[in-house]
């Protein structure tokens, strides 16, 4: 009966120890999404079109973080839109990104 008893335990011991295995953390912790597009916000210039509906695709994919993201409307601004030319467009340092890019391709664009 003792064995039993001593069996069981170590049974329960062990199942313990892998259940608390599972939930260490073997990736170092992925940035909060937030904090990607506040970056791509601070790295690079979204350039927008009033009517422009591949514009409200790009804008979409942010959704209520648009927000953080630096745009610029060439209907409105266009003495902001220099070398800009078609929408929506990016400026990352000197370069010129034409056309929707997703929040990945976006983060690799800008080192997020």
């Amino acid at each position: 009966m003792k064995k039993k008893i001593k069996s069981q335990i170590i049974i329960v011991g062990i199942i313990l120890i892998v259940l608390i295995l599972l939930f260490i953390p073997t990736k170092k912790p992925q940035t909060n999404g937030v904090e990607i597009i506040k970056c791509i916000g601070e790295r690079a210039t979204l350039y927008i079109q009033l009517g422009c509906s591949h514009c409200k695709t790009q804008e979409a994919l942010f959704g209520e973080n648009y927000e953080f993201i630096n745009s610029v409307d060439c209907f409105y601004e266009n003495d902001k839109c220099g070398g800009i030319r078609g929408t929506p467009s990016w400026r990352i340092g000197s370069k010129i990104v034409i056309g929707v890019q997703t929040i990945e391709e976006l983060r690799e664009l800008t080192g997020c």
